[in-house]
């Protein structure tokens, strides 16, 4: 892991800190300097900021927290505006989110203090639940999309004005409900495996159709239910059991993915089949049979002795 997104996960102090503080000769591994933005920390390696060791736990806490709107998941803004780190507990601040709600979208988001936990379930394809209010009627065509996935060479409509992001392929969605729809909007709650950049809003912008309200309801088996805005609650005994069991579960089949393609590289055997060649071979039209190449040489004999007695 990078040494900035290191300290950014282990500490309080935001990414964009980690470098100010690297450059300044405030970090150390051991007591030598780590004045390199790109060092990858080892798991052995011991950092220090300001003197002080972190010190990462095997332990794990996973806490739900109900996003209100108007609200970066970020550890800093430098437009100054307000983040979840603003709004939660000062004993959370050095939590990692799994994922992002945008600005303007709320509900269901979970953070921890395992970077690896954080990491795996971003990567995994988990259900996400969302409700969703557009400002158009719901098509066929949407409904289309949804059921087949969508592919789009141009995906801009929808995105942040500063995204980078051009392009994206949506893959079909787990399920949909219309909730209710008027002519002036659509409530629906729809269901998906991934937690691209502002995917939904990007998926409906496509139709001409504008997201008035987003909110997450759901990740996996963890439900917001009834949990007031702007609060956290901590997992239950039994979502700790339920994300061990995925842990290890995934952990199984990276290993057994990796014993594999091992195997396949050690018992790669070379090809013995000639390779054919462009080039064409000659064949005469006619060829010589033991009696013929005789007849040959007893001419081409005669011939020298007739030059030697000359």
């Amino acid at each position: 892991m990078r040494l900035n997104k290191y300290i950014s996960h282990h500490t309080k102090y935001s990414r964009r800190e980690a470098d100010q503080l690297i450059t300044s000769g405030e970090v150390t591994l051991g007591k030598t300097v780590l004045d390199t933005l790109g060092y990858e920390v080892q798991k052995e390696d011991q950092i220090f900021v300001k003197g002080k060791l972190i010190k990462p736990t095997n332990e794990m806490t996973i806490i739900v927290y109900n996003k209100p709107k108007g609200v970066l998941v970020t550890k800093k803004d430098d437009r100054g505006r307000a983040t979840i780190y603003h709004k939660l507990p000062g004993k959370f601040r050095h939590f990692v989110p799994v994922g992002r709600l945008d600005f303007a979208s709320e509900g269901l988001l979970i953070l921890t203090d395992s970077v690896e936990t954080a990491q795996a379930l971003m990567e995994s394809e988990l259900e996400r639940t969302y409700n969703v209010k557009i400002d158009k009627p719901f098509t066929e065509a949407m409904a289309q999309a949804m059921k087949e996935g969508l592919s789009l060479q141009d995906a801009t409509a929808g995105g942040h004005e500063k995204s980078t992001i051009t392009s994206m392929d949506f893959k079909p969605f787990v399920g949909f409900d219309i909730r209710s729809q008027t002519q002036s909007f659509t409530k629906l709650r729809v269901t998906i495996t991934e937690g691209k950049n502002r995917e939904l809003r990007r998926f409906f912008a496509h139709f001409g159709a504008k997201v008035l309200d987003l909110k997450r309801v759901a990740y996996g088996d963890i439900e917001l239910n009834n949990l007031p805005e702007n609060k956290t609650r901590f997992f239950t005994r039994k979502e700790y059991e339920d994300i061990r069991d995925f842990l290890k579960k995934r952990e199984k089949e990276s290993n057994k993915k990796s014993t594999q393609t091992q195997y396949e590289n050690k018992n790669e055997k070379p090809s013995l089949s000639p390779k054919k060649s462009s080039q064409k071979i000659s064949t005469p039209d006619k060829i010589n049979t033991k009696e013929e190449d005789m007849e040959t040489f007893k001419k081409n004999l005669k011939e020298t002795f007739k030059r030697f007695k000359k």
